[in-house]
């Protein structure tokens, strides 16, 4: 099983991205997806995430600008991230829960991260 991230990169501050992480695999059925990050010097922190029913939790920095959303045709979770700041700098890492095929074991599997920097 993997992910591949993508939609990081360069934006001014008051910009808008769009961040995709897609799973691929021996995958049964994918539980809860999320996005976290990490800015440099600092832990990594959880931005968003989804359950697989839709349900959907914020980091209070970001409710009201960033929207988390999934398909799950594609097995695709996105992270919609507008009126972007500065210090929303950071590598933005997706997550997946998933139930494994065929073991049918709860795993869960971190992407690459993808760097989004905020110029003032």
């Amino acid at each position: 099983v993997q992910l591949v991230e993508s939609g990081g990169g360069l934006v001014q501050a008051g910009g808008s991205l769009r961040l995709s992480c897609a799973a691929s695999g021996s995958i049964l059925s994918i539980n809860a997806m999320g996005w976290y990050r990490q800015a440099p010097g600092k832990q990594r922190e959880l931005v968003a995430r989804i359950s697989s029913r839709g349900s959907t939790n914020y980091a209070d920095s970001v409710k009201g600008r960033f929207t988390i959303s999934r398909d799950n045709a594609k097995s695709t979770v996105y992270l919609q991230l507008n009126s972007l700041k500065p210090e929303d700098t950071a590598v933005y890492y997706c997550n997946v829960e998933f139930s494994s095929w065929p073991t049918y074991r709860t795993l869960e599997i971190w992407g690459q991260g993808t760097l989004v920097t905020v110029s003032s």
